[in-house]
């Protein structure tokens, strides 16, 4: 079994508007279109079985509609776990956070740096409150060009919330790495393992899954910025014990999901 932990999907009618943005925000070439059967044919290739998919909500309008279409393509395909949006500005953050949960999403994506709020702001820290012990959170962490997402603001949100359930993405700081060591190394959240591996080689890549433990770590692949069989071929590189790997490519999953 093989759960890729970080997968946006979009539906067909934008998703090439979509990915085309990310790809120009990012200035990297995009390697699939986004959509979710361009995710389950991925998944065919690799041999990866499972997915949590979520969307980034730009804007309070954007929430409900990227909700119900999180939980409609979770209905027609097992094979993934929805995670739900917010967004700071919303109204009602405690009365969609009840209906995602009534739509069976299991868990919330923030992407400070497309939705434009620092991930600590006082009315973020209302809906964390709302979340501590309920759901678990994914956070988009790092950026070099911004500081919505700035690990020092998650690290701050881990003291003020330990039961939170916390994911920092991209081994905690995209292209801010190194730099998230002196945040995460002794607060507990999980990291992934998306957009990192190619920038970090293996070596490092290897560090730091040594440094933060396999028990905190989770495969993710990022799509559609990467191709995930090309991902879960490049983790396998790694020189790490086999017990490691499973930590990694499921078991961490199964664990953050209550699944054990």
């Amino acid at each position: 079994m093989v759960f890729d932990c970080h997968a946006h999907i979009y539906p067909e009618k934008i998703a090439a508007k979509v990915v085309g943005n990310i790809g120009n925000y990012y200035q990297i070439p995009m390697a699939c279109d986004g959509t979710a059967e361009g995710l389950l044919a991925a998944g065919r290739r690799g041999g990866i079985g499972k997915f949590i998919v979520f969307s980034a909500a730009g804007t309070p309008a954007q929430v409900e509609r990227i909700n119900s279409y999180i939980s409609a393509v979770c209905g027609e395909h097992p094979e993934f776990t929805g995670f739900g949006s917010l967004h700071r500005d919303m109204e009602n953050p405690g009365g969609e956070i009840e209906r995602l949960i009534g739509l069976g999403l299991q868990g919330i994506k923030f992407h400070p740096d497309m939705q434009k709020f620092n991930i600590d702001d006082p009315p973020m820290m209302d809906i964390y409150a709302l979340l501590e012990g309920r759901l678990p959170v994914v956070f988009h962490t790092g950026d070099y060009r911004s500081d919505f997402s700035h690990p020092r603001r998650l690290a701050r949100v881990l003291d003020n919330f330990p039961k939170l359930v916390a994911v920092a993405a991209h081994f905690g700081g995209w292209s801010l790495y190194d730099l998230a060591l002196e945040y995460f190394r002794d607060r507990f959240c999980y990291l992934d393992v998306s957009s990192a591996i190619p920038y970090l080689g293996n070596r490092r890549a290897e560090e730091l899954i040594g440094i933060y433990g396999p028990e905190r770590i989770l495969f993710g692949s990022d799509y559609p910025m990467w191709d995930p069989a090309e991902e879960l071929r490049r983790f396998e590189t790694l020189k790490l014990p086999a017990g490691d790997k499973d930590l990694i490519l499921y078991q961490n999953a199964q664990r953050l999901l209550g699944l054990t």
